[in-house]
């Protein structure tokens, strides 16, 4: 779920770079002199080498703690929705096998197109999670869909609008997988109202 950043490449860089002369004023005598002759210049650049490693190690530290705090906000936020999803289907299901209540199903289905909406803004900001945000918007279409052919469905268009219905799911709950990983049991538990997916 993290990501690098290019302040993790630049730090790299400049720490590389600090080490190669280090290295040229320890191997090269005229090297060696040429900096000893040039002393301000060779405090100034010291000085800007050291605070630029501070400033970019220091960022670069700041930045993991951030996106691994986030990372349990955001996983939270996919087991939610993973509850919310596997009740929707379960109704949406019911109702294109012909045994579920229509109204009940609508219900279901709005009330995860609003989770959804709600939690796009954290599920956007990292690559898994946004894997997981656009299954989720599949399953959202899969989810319409089973509604709208339910309602004209002969049996054989509710059985293939079923089938992808639970192959959305499928892959929605692969998508989560990574995310729920860092959430443990309990929470994983909690997040369901204590149903099972």
């Amino acid at each position: 779920m993290l990501r690098r950043r290019p302040g993790a490449t630049a730090a790299a860089l400049i720490t590389l770079g600090t080490i190669a002369l280090v290295a040229l004023d320890l191997a090269d005598a005229a090297a060696r002199r040429w900096w000893a002759e040039r002393a301000f210049a060779t405090d100034v650049v010291a000085g800007i080498l050291v605070l630029l490693i501070t400033v970019l190690v220091v960022d670069q530290v700041v930045r993991v703690r951030q996106l691994k705090d986030r990372a349990a906000a955001t996983a939270a936020q996919a087991a939610i929705l993973m509850a919310q999803a596997a009740r929707a289907r379960q109704n949406v299901s019911a109702v294109m096998n012909g045994t579920g209540d229509r109204d009940a199903a609508l219900d279901e289905v709005r009330t995860y197109m609003t989770i959804l909406s709600i939690s796009a803004p954290v599920l956007i900001d990292a690559r898994v999670s946004r894997t997981f945000l656009e299954q989720a918007q599949r399953l959202a279409a899969e989810l319409a869909r089973g509604l709208a052919s339910a309602a004209k469905a002969s049996g054989e268009t509710g059985a293939a609008s079923d089938s992808r219905l639970e192959d959305s799911f499928g892959r929605l709950r692969s998508a989560a997988a990574p995310l729920q990983e860092m959430l443990t049991a309990e929470q994983q538990s909690a997040a369901r109202g204590g149903e099972s997916q």
